[in-house]
C-alpha cells in the first residue's frame, strides 16, 4: 500500500473504513458538482447569446429563468422512448452511456483545489489522482468517438450514418494535434499525473504552461478540443442542409437528452482540463486568513473555468460555421504540422539552447517546403490540370456575374459575348413540336 501513499496522501495509513467513506464522498460530491454546473450551463449558454442577440430567453421558470433546464429535463424524461424499427436495440441504447460516462471519468482527474485535512487524512479535492492522469483523459477522449459512431450506425437511418462518419473523421482528425500539444505538456512537466502539471505551475504566472510553451500549444489544444467537441463554429456534425439534427436524429426522450447533456458536459470538464494544463488550475494567490485558506484555490478555479465557459459561450454567438473541408483541411494541414515542429522545438531547447535553436531552424524550412507542398496540391486540384472535375464551379465567369449583380456602372469587355443562353429557342424543329401539341402523327 506505500506507493498508494505517493498517489494521494489519503492512503498514507492504509485502506480503512474512513477513507473508503472520504473516497465515495468525494464521488458523489464530484458528481453532483458536476451535474449542477450542467444545468447552469445551459441556462448561462442561453441566457448570454440571447442578451447578445437582443432576445430575452428563459425567464419563465424560477427566478431568472434559472428552472428552465430542469421543466424541460423533466418533460424529456417523461416523454415516450422511440427505438426505430430497423435500429440495433442494445447498441442503441449503449451509445449515448459512451459519450456521457467519459466526460464524468474526465472531470475526476481534474484537480479543483488544495489539500484539506479531514478525520486526520490528508484529502486532496480532487476525485481521483491516477499517476497517468493524462493517459485516462486521452483514453477517455477515444471512447466518445466510439459513441458517436456507434449512435449513427445503430440508427438504422442513412443520414445519421453520415452525420456520425463525418463526426468520427472531424475528432479522430484533431485528435492527433491534441495529443501531441499533450505530450509537450509533459516534456516540460515531466509527469502524467495533472496534480504533478498544476503543481509544477504553482509559483506564479510567468510558469503556467500557456506562457512557458510560448501561447501556440494553448491556441492548437483549445481549437482542437473546440472540434472535437463538435462546438460551434466545427458543429458541422447537425447536417442542417439535410434537415436533419445529426447522429442523434432517431433519438427521443431521455437519450436525446443525455446526447444533449453530454455536449454541454464536456464543455465544462474540458474548460476545467485547459485551466488545468495551461493555466495553473486552482494556483492563485491565497492571502493569509487563517482556516479560509482553503477555499482561495476553488474560487481561482472557478473563475478560470467560468471565463473559458463564456468563450465558448461567446465563439458559439460569434463566429459562422465552418464548411467541411475547412474544418478537415485545419486539422490536418495546419494544427497536426503546427504541433508537431512546436513540440521538436520545445524538446530541443530542453536540451540545450544550442539544439533549440537547431530545431528551431530545421522546423521552418520543413514549414516553407510543407507550404510550398500545400499550394502546389491546391492548384492542380483546382486549376486546367485537375484530375477530378471542379465540384460547384459558376455558371457565369465572375466578370459576367459582377457586371449582372453591379448594374450599368459595372466595367464591362468591348466585345459582345453571350452571358445566358437564349431560353427562348425551341430544343425541337417547330415541326416535330407542332406534331407533339396536335396529337398529329409524325
Amino acid at each position: 500500500m506505500n506507493w498508494l501513499s505517493t498517489v494521494d496522501p489519503l492512503f498514507a495509513h492504509g485502506v480503512t473504513g474512513v477513507v473508503i467513506l472520504i473516497v465515495l464522498i468525494k464521488i458523489v460530491v464530484g458528481f453532483s458538482v458536476l451535474m449542477g454546473a450542467v444545468i447552469l450551463m445551459i441556462w448561462f449558454e442561453r441566457k448570454a447569446i440571447s442578451d447578445m442577440q437582443s432576445r430575452i430567453g428563459p425567464q419563465r421558470w424560477g427566478p431568472f429563468g434559472l428552472l428552465q433546464t430542469v421543466a424541460d429535463g423533466i418533460k424529456l424524461i417523461f416523454k415516450e422512448d422511440l427505438i426505430p424499427t430497423e435500429a440495433d436495440r442494445v447498441v442503441f441504447k449503449l451509445a449515448p452511456y459512451l459519450v456521457l460516462i467519459p466526460a464524468l471519468v474526465t472531470f475526476s482527474i481534474v484537480p479543483i483545489g488544495g489539500t484539506l485535512t479531514i478525520a486526520g487524512h490528508q484529502v486532496m479535492l480532487q476525485v481521483a489522482n491516477p499517476p497517468v492522469g493524462i493517459l485516462v483523459l486521452l483514453a477517455m477522449s477515444g471512447i466518445s468517438v466510439y459513441g458517436v459512431m456507434l449512435a449513427g450506425w445503430s440508427s438504422g437511418s442513412k443520414y445519421p450514418l453520415l452525420s456520425s462518419v463525418r463526426a468520427s473523421a472531424q475528432m479522430i482528425s484533431y485528435e492527433a494535434a491534441l495529443g501531441i500539444t499533450i505530450v509537450t505538456i509533459v516534456l516540460v512537466t515531466g509527469s502524467l499525473s495533472t496534480h504533478d502539471i498544476v503543481t509544477s505551475q504553482a509559483h506564479g504566472i510567468w510558469h503556467w504552461n500557456v506562457i512557458r510553451l510560448g501561447v501556440v500549444p494553448f491556441v492548437i489544444f483549445w481549437t482542437a478540443i473546440t472540434a472535437e467537441l463538435n462546438r460551434p463554429p466545427f458543429d458541422v456534425v447537425e447536417a442542417d442542409s439535410e434537415l436533419v439534427g445529426g447522429f442523434n436524429t432517431e433519438y427521443a426522450s431521455f437519450r436525446f437528452a443525455i446526447f444533449y447533456l453530454a455536449e454541454f458536459m464536456n464543455t465544462i470538464t474540458m474548460s476545467a482540463i485547459i485551466v488545468t494544463l495551461f493555466f495553473g488550475g486552482p494556483a492563485g494567490w491565497v492571502p493569509n486568513v487563517g482556516h479560509l485558506k482553503w477555499l482561495f484555490p476553488i474560487a481561482w478555479f472557478l473563475i478560470k473555468t467560468v471565463a473559458f465557459c463564456f468563450c465558448y459561450v461567446w465563439v458559439r454567438a460569434a463566429l459562422p460555421r465552418f464548411r467541411y473541408d475547412q474544418v478537415m483541411d485545419l486539422g490536418w494541414k495546419r494544427l497536426i504540422p503546427l504541433s508537431l515542429g512546436w513540440m521538436i522545438v520545445v524538446a530541443g531547447f530542453l536540451i540545450a539552447p544550442a539544439w533549440g535553436l537547431v530545431m528551431a531552424a530545421a522546423v521552418l524550412f520543413a514549414s516553407v517546403v510543407l507550404s510550398r507542398a500545400f499550394e502546389l496540391g491546391s492548384s492542380r486540384s483546382s486549376g486546367t490540370d485537375s484530375i477530378l472535375p471542379v465540384v460547384g464551379e459558376r455558371p457565369l465567369r465572375a466578370e459576367a456575374f459582377r457586371s449582372l449583380s453591379d448594374g450599368e456602372d459595372a466595367p464591362r469587355s468591348s466585345e459582345p459575348e453571350t452571358i445566358l443562353p437564349d431560353v427562348s429557342e425551341r430544343a425541337l424543329p417547330s415541326e416535330v413540336f407542332r406534331s407533339f401539341s396536335d396529337g398529329e402523327e409524325e
